[in-house]
């Protein structure tokens, strides 16, 4: 699956008062608390989720993986490319970071999916068309940027 042929979703990014090299370092400690709490788990069992549990190498590398997820992507303090893939969607989620100012850093997730069949068009209305990946992308990025400044 490569990230570029999935349909684009949407882009959300807030600007954080912090060195990319301090994003950096706060992206990956939060993807992996976020992704790794038991709740997480169980639901990527119950979508069928390619990866289902913690494992690779930490900080975040190529390989690394939690539930959903797998970094198939990563250039330290520059971009982070997590793709998987259940049941219902094959999705990547894009994090690029890039330097705005001193001590400030503008941090963009960009999510791309495909949902095919009707079960996956279901899962979209669910999940795309309810507003709750906006909220989820929300209050993520609101996450980093607290623990990053």
């Amino acid at each position: 699956m490569q990230n570029a042929s999935l349909p684009y979703v949407d882009e959300h990014s807030t600007v954080i008062a912090a060195g990319t090299d301090d994003v950096w370092r706060s992206l990956c400690e939060t993807l992996d608390r976020s992704f790794s709490r038991p709740g997480a788990a169980g639901y990527a069992r119950l979508v069928g989720c390619a990866d289902r549990t913690v494992s690779g190498p930490r900080p975040l590398a190529e390989g690394s993986a939690f539930p959903g997820f797998r970094a198939v992507a990563v250039i330290p303090s520059q971009e982070l490319v997590l793709q998987g893939r259940h049941r219902f969607s094959s999705y990547a989620l894009i994090f690029r970071l890039e330097h705005v100012g001193p001590g400030q850093s503008r941090l963009r997730a960009e999510s791309r999916a495909a949902f095919p069949g009707l079960a996956g068009g279901l899962y979209r209305r669910l999940v795309i068309g309810t507003g709750g990946h906006v909220v989820g992308m929300r209050r993520l990025l609101s996450a980093i940027r607290r623990r990053a400044e």
